[in-house]
Protein backbone atom coordinates (compact mmCIF):
# COMPACT_ATOMS: atom_id res chain seq x y z
CA UNK A 1 0.00 0.00 0.00
CA UNK A 2 1.73 3.36 -0.83
CA UNK A 3 0.78 6.58 0.52
CA UNK A 4 -1.24 7.71 -2.32
CA UNK A 5 -3.55 4.75 -1.89
CA UNK A 6 -3.99 5.53 2.34
CA UNK A 7 -4.86 9.33 0.94
CA UNK A 8 -7.69 8.43 -1.53
CA UNK A 9 -11.13 7.94 0.58
CA UNK A 10 -12.92 4.97 -0.15
CA UNK A 11 -15.86 4.31 -2.34
CA UNK A 12 -18.08 3.36 0.79
CA UNK A 13 -16.85 6.66 2.80
CA UNK A 14 -18.52 9.06 0.02
CA UNK A 15 -22.00 6.98 0.47
CA UNK A 16 -21.67 6.92 4.03
CA UNK A 17 -21.12 10.53 4.57
CA UNK A 18 -24.33 11.04 2.63
CA UNK A 19 -26.45 8.50 4.83
CA UNK A 20 -25.11 10.02 7.45
CA UNK A 21 -26.40 13.62 5.97
CA UNK A 22 -29.51 12.39 5.67
CA UNK A 23 -30.21 10.89 8.72
CA UNK A 24 -29.51 14.29 10.55
CA UNK A 25 -31.79 15.82 7.60
CA UNK A 26 -34.13 13.54 9.26
CA UNK A 27 -33.20 14.00 12.58
CA UNK A 28 -33.90 17.86 12.23
CA UNK A 29 -37.02 17.46 10.45
CA UNK A 30 -38.48 14.95 13.36
CA UNK A 31 -37.12 17.04 16.12
CA UNK A 32 -38.54 20.25 14.38
CA UNK A 33 -42.17 18.71 13.76
CA UNK A 34 -42.31 17.33 17.42
CA UNK A 35 -41.62 21.44 18.55
CA UNK A 36 -44.62 22.29 16.71
CA UNK A 37 -46.59 19.84 17.61
CA UNK A 38 -45.55 20.39 21.02
CA UNK A 39 -46.19 24.38 20.92
CA UNK A 40 -49.40 23.74 19.11
CA UNK A 41 -50.64 21.38 22.22
CA UNK A 42 -49.24 23.90 24.56
CA UNK A 43 -51.11 26.97 22.79
CA UNK A 44 -54.30 24.66 22.88
CA UNK A 45 -54.11 23.96 26.39
CA UNK A 46 -53.75 28.16 27.43
CA UNK A 47 -56.54 28.43 25.37
CA UNK A 48 -58.86 25.99 27.02
CA UNK A 49 -57.89 27.69 30.41
CA UNK A 50 -58.41 30.81 29.14
CA UNK A 51 -61.92 29.59 27.46
CA UNK A 52 -62.51 27.94 31.05
CA UNK A 53 -62.18 30.70 33.44
CA UNK A 54 -64.30 33.40 30.73
CA UNK A 55 -66.86 30.79 31.33
CA UNK A 56 -66.70 29.71 35.15
CA UNK A 57 -69.28 30.67 37.54
CA UNK A 58 -68.17 33.60 39.46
Amino acid sequence: MTDADAAAPAPDAESGAKAEARWLERGVALRAFFYIFGTHVFAGFVYLLFFLGEHAKK
